[in-house]
Parts: structure tokens; C-alpha cells; sequence
């Protein structure tokens, strides 16, 4: 078998891999798809994780059949379909641990049904199934910003993560602007029904937003009628951007992340009393993902730019790392 590792600061290899026993606690997945994450490039730019220089397993978007089940686990039967959701294994699968998904079979200890393991819905494809763990971050960092039908929305980056917020803003009602300087990206943000998908640098933003959105008055300035900005970019300057423009008692998410200090203008944010929080990993958003698939599953494919097998892995990670890709999806059991 293979499992993809980081070995240092941009040294991903596929390695050979022996698979340990699965204890009575523990079921063995049969890996069917797993997705390459903006966080695995991250992982692997750094060097490895939690420190640099710590050879790290790769993979934390996958969805597989169960192939073996210990004697001590309740619920799950050989020959389930699953998602595995690797914030609630003990090894934090993919991002830190010894095991990660980018392999043929995936030992998941101390599983439980439900938590760790979760079904996959009938008529779901593989593919989409290992979609569930990015639409859960992107619907949590949705939820995060506390909108309602008929409000107006920002996001910023149309990466996997930011069309998968754009998926779910459009699927409540809530009308959305995309931002992002990928033609391709745009393209995809407007087929999942964004109101309008803009370069941000050949823009004047607060002037298209006010166009789109509408003005509102507050303390004596006028802000723009956005209800929520989320940013799923990371660019240094949209904190200060969106603080410049925000209406009273708006909302920004912040679900990047950013590698460095930005500045805060918070003497500005007096006037509009805006909010600003963020939002990381899906603490509860899985089990209302995997509900929604079978409705919004041709949505959900469009999200997927390239398909390789798992021998190709390393050319996927290129992929994913260019602006016109989308999801970049590893078919573990196809050449």
C-alpha cells in the first residue's frame, strides 16, 4: 500500500505503506475518494505539522467502504459506504496524526457511528460523499454569519472553500456577490448562483456594492446594504476594506488563514458597531451536509475541477495549487 507524507518544506512523497492492525475499537475504510485540501498545501509548504520537519500523513476529505470492523465497535457492518469525519478521530486524521486518507486502506481508531463514521445517503456517489468535509467548513463559516433569506452577502475567494459558501448562502435565499481573481472561479460562482462573481482588482468595490446592494445610512456616513462579507481568501487588505465600507451592525467571518498580522482600523468600525469573528473546522455541520446531498448533488460535482488516481497524487497537489482549479478529487481504487 501508499500514504502520501510530507517529509519537509515542499517534500511531499507518496511512500510505501504498511497498514497497522485495526484493534477492537478500531474499523478499517477502504478508500474510495479523497479530496486535496487548501490545508495540505499549507501542511506541506511548512514543512509538516504540528512543527515543521514532522513527517506528516496527508488526507482528511475522504470517503470509503468499510473492510473491516473490531470486535468492540456497535453499528457499522463490513461493507458500509462512509464518510469519515477526521475532527472526531483521536488522531485528528490528516493534519497531524499517523494516519491520513490519501492511502488504499485507513485504519480509523476508536470509531463511532455517527461521530467518526458517518453513512453515506443511498444513490451518493464516492465523490461527492468526500465533499462533506469542505461544504462542512464552508456551511459553518455560513452559519457563522447569522443571515437569513432576503439578506446580502460577500465572499471573498471562490476556492473550494468560498463556492461552498456560495452554495449554501444561494440554497437559503440569500442573495451573494463573489469575489475573485480566477475567470474560471467566477464562472463557477455564477453557475452555483451568485448574483454577480468580480475581479477585485478591477473594481471599485464599496461603488459595485452599493449598485448591488443598496446604501444605508449610519452615524452620519453611508455604508453599503452587504449584511455578512465572509473571507475565504486570506489577502491582507480585506479587513480594512470591508471596515471602510461595512453598514451598521453588519457581519464579517473571517474563515482564512492568515499567515501573518493585519491591520485592525477599529476607530472606524465606532460607527457601524459591526462584528467581527471567525470560524474554523465543522463542530456540528456534517450530519446536515450529508442531508442535503441528494438535492444538491449536481451542484456539488460542479465543484470538482480534476479527477487522478492516487499514483498521480503529486500532480494533483500542483494542480490544486493553480487558480483554475476547483476540487481536485484523488479516485483511490482507480488507475
Amino acid at each position: 500500500m501508499h500514504l502520501l507524507k510530507i517529509h519537509g518544506s515542499g517534500d511531499a512523497r507518496l511512500d510505501d505503506y504498511q497498514r497497522p492492525e485495526a484493534g477492537p475499537n478500531d474499523v478499517i475504510v477502504k478508500m474510495k475518494n479523497c479530496g486535496i485540501c487548501g490545508s495540505d498545501l499549507t501542511y506541506i509548504k511548512i514543512g509538516g505539522i504540528p512543527t515543521p520537519g514532522t513527517i506528516t500523513a496527508l488526507g482528511h476529505e475522504g470517503s470509503g467502504e468499510i473492510m473491516e470492523v473490531g470486535s468492540a465497535v456497535d453499528g457499522i457492518n463490513v461493507g458500509d459506504r462512509v464518510i469519515v469525519n477526521p475532527m472526531q478521530t483521536p488522531s485528528n486524521i490528516g493534519s497531524g496524526g499517523p494516519e491520513g486518507a490519501f492511502t488504499e486502506e485507513l485504519l480509523v481508531r476508536e470509531a463511532r457511528l455517527g461521530m467518526s463514521i458517518l453513512p453515506i445517503p443511498a444513490g451518493i456517489p464516492y465523490e461527492i460523499a468526500a465533499m462533506c468535509e469542505p461544504l462542512a467548513v464552508a456551511m459553518h463559516g455560513v452559519n457563522r454569519a447569522e443571515l437569513k433569506a432576503g439578506d446580502k452577502a460577500v465572499v471573498f475567494g471562490c476556492g473550494p472553500i468560498g463556492l461552498g459558501m456560495v452554495l449554501w448562502l444561494v440554497d437559503r435565499g440569500i442573495d451573494v456577490v463573489a469575489l475573485d481573481l480566477a475567470a474560471e472561479r467566477r464562472e463557477r460562482a455564477l453557475a452555483l448562483g451568485a448574483q454577480a462573481a468580480l475581479d477585485p482588482t478591477q473594481i471599485d468595490l464599496r461603488a459595485e456594492l452599493a449598485k448591488l446592494h443598496g446604501e444605508v445610512p449610519s452615524y452620519g456616513r453611508v455604508g453599503v446594504g452587504t449584511d455578512a462579507f465572509i473571507d475565504a481568501a486570506g489577502a491582507p487588505n480585506i479587513l480594512s476594506e470591508v471596515v471602510a465600507i461595512a453598514k451598521y451592525h453588519s457581519r464579517m467571518v473571517i474563515t482564512a488563514a492568515h499567515m501573518k498580522p493585519i491591520e485592525f482600523p477599529a476607530g472606524r468600525m465606532l460607527t457601524s458597531e459591526m462584528t467581527i469573528t471567525t470560524a474554523m473546522g465543522y463542530p456540528t455541520e456534517m450530519p446536515d451536509v450529508i442531508a442535503a446531498m441528494p438535492r444538491l448533488q449536481d451542484k456539488i460535482a460542479s465543484m470538482i475541477s480534476h479527477r487522478l488516481p492516487l499514483s498521480q497524487v503529486l500532480d494533483g497537489l500542483k494542480i490544486a495549487a493553480t487558480p483554475e482549479s476547483c476540487k481536485v478529487m484523488i479516485n483511490i481504487d482507480e488507475e
